[in-house]
């Protein structure tokens, strides 16, 4: 069975049995931007003679995310489990043109959280990662096997803090690969980078994630507009 199709059924799965027992239920949309960290790469061939070999190290860039997130409340406690995309770029400044590192990913953050005071709670918790796609600008496979293996473990940890006002949230949150590092020979094969050969020394990207949330449903509201007209709602 396909590992992101696995993980999607654990994920809805373990929602239902954490409603049975909660005492608040709340579902809601989530997209903002990720700022990248990390991306390492060694030069040992340059088109140039001249260029002694190198270690370039990338500069993150804004992406962008978007999803879905439910959350179920204990108390001061919750659990919210997630589904995100998330588009995710870092440049590097090769000599003679800077390329663009891409990496698409799907990821089911599953967050720990307790509420502080009022609006604002923190939380922490653990994201399976699904890579969709990563690519460096310059670098094109020969083959339909993908060069560039983004992690060896798809797994990361979040820790952040979020405050919502109503119907509407502030989340701001640090996502760190819990891959290790892992060198992989690649091609450049456009002339114009001034660098043929090198490792890619270090493919994982961390990030800081900033969303804004919006709540479009949760079920101790649902359950009072219930009480006064009658209907029944989601």
């Amino acid at each position: 069975m396909n590992k992101t199709l696995l993980a999607l059924l654990i994920f809805f799965a373990s929602i239902q049995t954490a409603v049975l027992e909660a005492q608040e239920f709340q579902v809601g949309l989530k997209g903002g931007i990720n700022k990248t960290f990390g991306g390492e790469i060694n030069s040992f061939q340059s088109t140039s003679a001249e260029l002694p070999p190198a270690t370039y190290n990338a500069e993150g860039e804004i992406g962008y995310h978007g999803g879905v997130w439910a959350q179920i409340n204990f108390g001061k406690f919750f659990i919210r489990p997630e589904v995100v995309y998330s588009a995710l770029e870092s440049r590097f400044y090769f000599p003679s043109k800077s390329a663009i590192y891409a990496v698409d990913e799907l990821s089911i953050p599953v967050l720990v959280g307790y509420n502080v005071y009022g609006p604002v709670d923190v939380y922490a918790g653990m994201a399976y990662k699904n890579i969709i796609d990563a690519t460096l600008e310059g670098n094109e496979p020969v083959t339909d096997t993908p060069q560039i293996v983004v992690q060896n473990t798809p797994l990361s940890a979040q820790i952040g803090a979020k405050v919502e006002f109503g119907s509407f949230g502030l989340d701001v949150r640090y996502d760190h690969s819990l891959s290790s590092k892992e060198s992989q020979e690649i091609d450049i094969v456009r002339a114009e980078y001034n660098v043929n050969r090198a490792s890619f020394e270090d493919t994982r990207l961390n990030q800081i994630i900033v969303s804004l949330t919006i709540k479009l449903w949760d079920s101790e509201n649902a359950g009072r507009k219930r009480r006064k007209g009658g209907n029944c709602y989601f």
